[in-house]
C-alpha cells in the first residue's frame, strides 16, 4: 500500500471508528443512566418488602418519631438510602430503614463491569467494521490510481519515439549547419522533456538501487552548463572542490537537476545561484521569491506557484531518503532559498 493510500486508509478508519464509537458511548451512557435508576428503584422496592415483612437482609432498620418533615414511602438520598415507613401497630412512631452506601456502590461497581465488557466487544466489533468499510472505501482510489498510473506509463512510453525522432534529426541538423544557439535551445528543451520524464518514472517506480563512483564537480559543472542555457538571466557559480561519489548517480543527477531548476525557474531577474561544499554538505543558494512555507514543500503536490504540478521538491525528498542524504530547507519571502544536502554517507574521498 502506498503512502497516499495508506493516509487515505487511516483517515476513513479512524473518522469512521470515530463516529461508531461516539454512537456507543452515548448509547452505553444513557443504558448506565437508565440502569443506575433501576437499582435505586429495587433498593427502594427492598425497603418495602422489609418495611412489611420484616425481611431486612443487608438493611439496618430504627424507629423514629412521626413529623411532618417525614414524609412516608419516599427514598432518601444523603449519605447512605433510606425511607420512612409506617410500623402497622403503632401510630406515633415511623420505621427508618437505611440501604448502606457501600452496598449501592458494590451493585453500582458490578453494572459498570458488565456495561464496560459488552462495550470493549462493541467496540472491537466497531474496529472491525471500520476496517472493512475503509477497504471496500479504498477500493475504487486504489484502481483510480493504478488506471491512472498504467495511462502515465503509456504515455512516457509512447513518448519515447518522437522525442528520439526529434534528437536525431536535431543531430543531422547540427552537422549541416554546425553549431547553432537555437538548436542547443532546443537541445536543451528536449533535455528537459526527458528531464520531466524521468521525475514521473521515479514517481511511479522508485529509485534503481545500483551504485557508481562519479566526480560530484564535473556533475554539478555539466548540470550548470544545461542550466545557463535555459535560465541566460540567472548566474550559477560553483564552489566545489574534486570530490569523488559514490551513490547512483542518476538518482543524485535528478536531485541536483531538480534543485537547480527551481532556483533559476523562481529566481528574480539577474539573480544568481551560489553551489557551495563545505567539509560534507552541499549548499545550493539563490536569490529567488522565497517560500512562505518551507515546511510544507516536500508534500506531494503542494505548490505555491502556478506552475509545475507539485511534485519535483516531493521527489528529491524521495530520492534523498533513498539515497541516505539528509536534507534541510531555508527560505524567506523575498530573500531567497538555501537548500542544504549533507553528504557524509555517499562521499568516497576527496581528491
Amino acid at each position: 500500500m502506498k503512502t497516499y493510500e495508506r493516509e487515505s486508509f487511516l483517515k476513513s478508519f479512524f473518522i469512521f471508528l470515530i463516529l461508531l464509537e461516539v454512537l456507543l458511548a452515548i448509547n452505553f451512557w444513557n443504558e448506565y443512566q437508565t440502569k443506575k435508576s433501576e437499582i435505586e428503584e429495587k433498593i427502594h422496592i427492598e425497603m418495602k418488602l422489609c418495611a412489611y415483612t420484616a425481611e431486612c437482609k443487608g438493611l439496618t432498620t430504627d424507629f423514629v418519631d412521626k413529623d411532618d418533615d417525614k414524609e412516608e414511602n419516599i427514598l432518601y438520598k444523603d449519605g447512605d438510602f433510606y425511607g420512612y415507613f409506617k410500623v402497622p401497630t403503632v401510630e406515633k412512631y415511623l420505621m427508618k430503614i437505611v440501604y448502606p452506601l457501600t452496598r449501592y456502590f458494590v451493585r453500582v461497581q458490578k453494572l459498570e463491569n458488565k456495561l464496560f465488557k459488552r462495550f470493549l466487544f462493541y467496540s472491537i466489533l466497531a474496529a472491525l467494521v471500520s476496517f472493512l468499510f475503509s477497504i471496500y472505501a479504498l477500493l475504487p482510489l486504489q484502481r483510480a490510481l493504478r488506471i491512472n498510473e498504467e495511462f502515465v506509463k503509456d504515455i512516457l512510453h509512447d513518448f519515447n519515439t518522437p522525442i528520439s525522432s526529434m534528437l536525431i534529426n536535431l543531430k543531422i541538423f547540427k552537422r549541416e549547419i554546425g553549431e547553432n544557439p537555437k538548436i542547443l535551445r532546443l537541445e536543451n528543451n528536449i533535455e528537459s522533456i526527458l528531464s520531466l520524464q524521468d521525475n514521473l518514472r521515479i514517481f511511479l517506480k522508485g529509485v534503481p538501487a545500483q551504485s557508481e563512483v562519479f566526480s560530484l564537480k564535473e556533475l554539478i559543472e555539466n548540470r550548470i552548463n544545461y542550466f545557463e542555457v535555459l535560465y541566460p538571466d540567472v548566474q550559477y557559480k560553483a564552489s566545489i572542490d574534486d570530490t569523488l561519489l559514490k551513490t547512483n548517480k542518476d538518482a543524485f543527477t535528478r536531485i541536483v537537476d531538480n534543485l537547480l531548476s527551481n532556483a533559476g525557474k523562481y529566481n528574480i531577474a539577474n539573480g544568481s545561484v551560489n553551489i557551495v561544499l563545505q567539509g560534507e554538505s552541499l549548499s545550493i543558494h539563490d536569490t529567488g521569491k522565497g517560500i512562505k512555507k518551507p515546511s510544507k514543500v516536500f508534500q506531494r503536490y503542494y505548490k505555491e506557484q502556478d506552475r509545475g504540478i507539485g511534485i519535483g521538491l516531493h521527489i528529491v525528498k524521495k530520492l534523498c531518503d533513498e539515497l541516505m542524504i539528509a536534507i534541510h530547507i531555508q527560505s524567506r519571502e523575498n530573500e531567497g532559498t538555501k537548500i542544504g544536502l549533507n553528504l557524509s554517507n555517499v562521499i568516497l574521498l576527496k581528491e
